[in-house]
């Protein structure tokens, strides 16, 4: 059986106040698995993941990250080997969507003046390809939609062959068309990186690719399932995590929820 890429046993944090945020998590993400981290505002879910990423240590309980141990490790290798795609990131308008990308291999803001060698450069361009921006790398970044302008995060992520990747609401403030495009641009990934371990941070199921295998589903920082998609996107899960009664569906492999409200007597149905 493959090691996990990340596994979690016991963990706990709390805050100086005496407030907890994390209670008793215990986790495993293992290479090739795409995960969906789901759960209300507050959850614990941004927590959860700086633990798993080795940008904070627990309070309490056991983490290993890529077969490393928090405490005889240095975590700041350790991150070199985790991407965290935030949608957030500063990028200056006038670098082309290439030289956004190749960015990542230095991991700094502005490109390298010394410039990249023809490998990285070719990197970079089949990076772009599979996203879907094979067109677009002479685009300044400035010009391009919200939606483009995500998947040069995610290419520019993928520069330093990273085995964790970590998406953070990827389709924040898409519109449908981008956010159609990010998916398959998500499914292309899982085709030519398939031993990559990826989480995606998500509110709404419509966003999640059809290549998404696992989900942990998180609520006043408990862990109320974690698994296989089967087992935990069902409307009992989701409905015990949202706090509302959820209807849950799946065609060909994308998903939809839905709250039961009076307005269709309870039933889910218009």
């Amino acid at each position: 059986m493959t090691e996990p890429a990340i596994r979690l046993s016991g963990i706990q944090v709390w805050l100086e106040d005496g407030s907890t945020i994390l209670r008793d998590i215990s986790w495993e993400v293992r290479p090739g698995e795409h995960w969906a981290l789901l759960g209300p505002n507050g959850a614990g879910k941004t927590t959860l993941l700086n633990v798993a990423t080795a940008r904070r240590y627990p309070s309490r309980g056991l983490v290993e990250v890529l077969g490393r141990s928090f405490g005889s490790s240095s975590m700041l290798e350790l991150r070199e080997q985790i991407a965290i795609v935030d949608p957030h990131q500063r990028m200056y308008d006038w670098f082309t969507t290439l030289e956004i990308v190749l960015t990542g291999t230095r991991g700094t803001i502005q490109p390298d003046p010394d410039g990249y060698s023809p490998s990285e450069l070719k990197r970079a361009h089949q990076l772009m390809q599979q996203m879907g921006l094979g067109t677009m790398t002479e685009r300044e970044i400035g010009t391009c939609s919200q939606g483009e302008r995500q998947r040069v995060r995610i290419a520019r992520a993928l520069m330093q062959s990273p085995r964790v990747v970590v998406l953070d609401e990827p389709a924040l403030g898409l519109d449908l068309p981008a956010r159609e495009a990010l998916i398959d641009a998500l499914v292309d990934l899982a085709r030519e990186h398939p031993d990559l371990a990826m989480i995606m941070i998500s509110h709404h199921l419509e966003e999640l690719p059809p290549t998404i295998t696992h989900a942990a589903l998180l609520r006043d920082g408990r862990m109320v399932a974690s698994g296989p998609v089967e087992s935990t996107l069902t409307g009992a899960m989701m409905s015990a995590t949202y706090g509302i009664p959820i209807e849950v569906s799946n065609d060909r492999g994308r998903w939809l929820a839905r709250g039961r409200s009076s307005w269709d007597g309870g039933t889910g149905r218009s």
